[in-house]
């Protein structure tokens, strides 16, 4: 058993790539166990490998005594000197176990500790290759289908796609081929787990990265990306060369590149974007088709308003507000898409005064904008009827509205200028006897002013 240990130690060590002296530290801990698990889980031991032999050996050590009360830690004086002829009262005697014994436990251990440090190391050599495989696309077979996730075999180990992972409404089976984003590699005690993701939005890059060859030497970059998966994807691109059009390269000779991108994610519709460095102009760009008449920054909020023409609001939003969700996510900025007749009668005052009326949202202010109340003297001068027609809201809810919209008004006469008061109490006041004497060549010419002022304030408003 001592030469064929040491052979089987030195043969394991060299083709498993598994370190000598871990093996043998391992072997004399299992050893050790098995021993106490034998014979009683108090004995005090020594065990080593004895290089020059090639053998475990094993040492219970006991403290030498003239009554033994515990016959696992100590011997009495009389037992210890036929051991050792010149022990003495207290001493600790190192008894060496039965061969014959020891024997067996040792290739019981052996065998399980080898075999439990192969599969070890093998874990470790799939963790040590995966773990710099992340960020990678990764082809397997599929094995099978547990609780929704999938099991792929990957070569050396087995992945899972969890069902969070796989694009919507995509079918698989077992022994079809797949190609998945490795988006985790994770140390469990069954070994290496990897993870795997085909809804990532870096699965996306990584399959462009496959297609362009402009994206792989460099001079094309993917900026950013944002998906819903199996619906639809943009990419921002650009590119370090002036020559080479980034959007170009990526749609490829007749839409080749793109299309096989498409294939793969089965059909997943793919916006690409050039990016811009100035992000008003990046978030027109992400918003296409749709065109932009203005674009209002917020930079402390990192928001943008977009103004559209009205007949491109459906467009710049999208169906279910898919494209603004995504530009909003492609950009980084929170973006709100308004119309232009929206933005217009936003800042209209009589519009602002009706969105101060608590549980006025905007869109019911919309409503009754539209339906010719703009003010908060025209909502209370509405009748009920006319308001429960536009808003489907209750009598009851429309009064303490009502309330509300008197005491904003009470609240906003209260804070005017008394000036301000006093010139409209003058222009209501009757005309004073001998106001008809006023020059009429001078009451013209003040007419025809205000009516020429008129356009050009329109032209400078526009």
């Amino acid at each position: 058993m001592a030469s064929e240990l040491k052979r089987l130690i030195e043969q394991v060590s060299r083709e498993k790539g598994i370190d000598r002296q871990t093996l043998i530290q391992t072997l004399e801990e299992a050893i050790k166990s098995a021993i106490r698990k034998r014979y009683g889980a108090k004995l005090d031991l020594d065990v080593t490998f004895n290089e020059e032999y090639g053998e475990i050996e094993a040492f219970q050590f006991k403290e030498v005594v003239e009554e033994v009360t515990d016959p696992d830690k100590q011997v009495i004086l009389a037992e210890a000197l036929k051991l050792d002829s010149e022990t003495e009262l207290g001493d600790e005697l190192g008894i060496r176990m039965e061969t014959e014994m020891l024997g067996r436990i040792a290739a019981q251990s052996a065998k399980q500790v080898i075999i439990q440090k192969m599969k070890d190391a093998e874990r470790e050599v799939v963790y040590d290759e995966f773990k710099g495989r992340k960020g990678e696309i990764v082809n397997g077979i599929i094995q099978r289908v547990d609780k929704g996730a999938i099991l792929v075999n990957v070569g050396q180990a087995e992945a899972v796609l969890p069902q969070k992972e796989q694009i919507p409404r995509e079918v698989f089976r077992q022994g079809d081929r797949i190609r998945s984003y490795v988006v985790e590699v994770k140390k469990i005690s069954k070994g290496p787990q990897i993870v795997l993701s085909r809804t990532h939005p870096h699965f996306l890059i990584q399959l462009f990265h496959a297609e362009v060859p402009e994206i792989s030497e460099g001079i094309v970059s993917i900026i950013s990306a944002a998906r819903e998966p199996g619906s639809r994807a943009k990419i921002a691109v650009i590119s370090k060369d002036s020559d080479v059009d980034p959007v170009g390269a990526c749609v490829g000779m007749k839409g080749t590149r793109v299309q096989n991108v498409v294939q793969e994610l089965r059909g997943e519709k793919i916006d690409i974007i050039p990016w811009n460095m100035d992000p008003a102009k990046f978030v027109v760009n992400g918003l296409a088709p749709a065109i932009i008449s203005k674009v209002i920054v917020d930079q402390a909020n990192r928001s943008m308003e977009v103004i559209v023409p009205d007949d491109q609001l459906s467009l710049a939003i999208g169906k279910r507000g898919q494209n603004v969700r995504l530009a909003s996510k492609l950009t980084n900025w929170r973006i709100d898409v308004k119309s232009e007749s929206r933005y217009e009668r936003q800042k209209q005052a009589g519009y602002q005064a009706l969105l101060r009326i608590p549980g006025l949202s905007s869109e019911l202010a919309d409503k009754l904008y539209e339906s010719g109340i703009g003010s908060l003297e025209e909502f209370l001068e509405a009748s009920p009827l006319e308001l429960e027609d536009t808003t489907r809201m209750s009598a009851s809810s429309l009064e303490m509205m009502k309330t509300e919209a008197r005491a904003l008004l009470r609240k906003a006469d209260a804070q005017r200028p008394a000036v301000e008061k006093a010139h409209e109490a003058e222009a209501e006041a009757p005309m004073e006897a001998g106001s008809n004497d006023a020059d009429p060549v001078a009451q013209e010419a003040s007419d025809q002013e205000e009516i020429d002022a008129d356009p050009a304030d329109q032209v400078r408003e526009g």
